[in-house]
């Protein structure tokens, strides 16, 4: 199987990196959610970059507080060693109601170096 094409993989078998993020990002548990980032991390969602840990924690906190809405992860995908993909499913106030979103992870040094989140 050549590297770039992505596989799926059991939503269990995402680094822990990966899963103490969305389980800390779930809980609105800011702290541990950053601590998952390397320190120069990037974060783009809805089309707007983040770049570093007080950014990430900011957007972080906008986002935990913007709308109600539920999340469940429905897919999981490893490109390579140090790129996953999780599709989460998210219903709630926002506009639209409900959405796939495709959580894009960049590893380095078991922490978090890129996270793309996008329809």
């Amino acid at each position: 199987m050549p590297s770039h094409q992505p596989h799926t993989i059991a939503p269990s078998n995402l680094p822990k990196t990966i899963t103490r993020y969305l389980r800390a990002h779930h809980d609105d548990d800011t702290a541990t959610a950053v601590a998952a980032f390397t320190s120069d991390a990037t974060v783009t969602d809805d089309g707007r970059t983040y770049q570093g840990a007080a950014a990430i924690e900011q957007w972080l906190n906008r986002s935990a507080t913007e709308f109600t809405y539920t999340i469940e992860l429905t897919e999981a995908q490893q490109t390579d060693p140090s790129h996953y993909v999780a599709t989460h499913h998210l219903e709630g106030n926002f506009p639209g109601g409900s959405v796939d979103l495709r959580y894009q992870f960049s590893l380095r040094d078991d922490l978090i170096e890129r996270l793309v989140i996008e329809p």
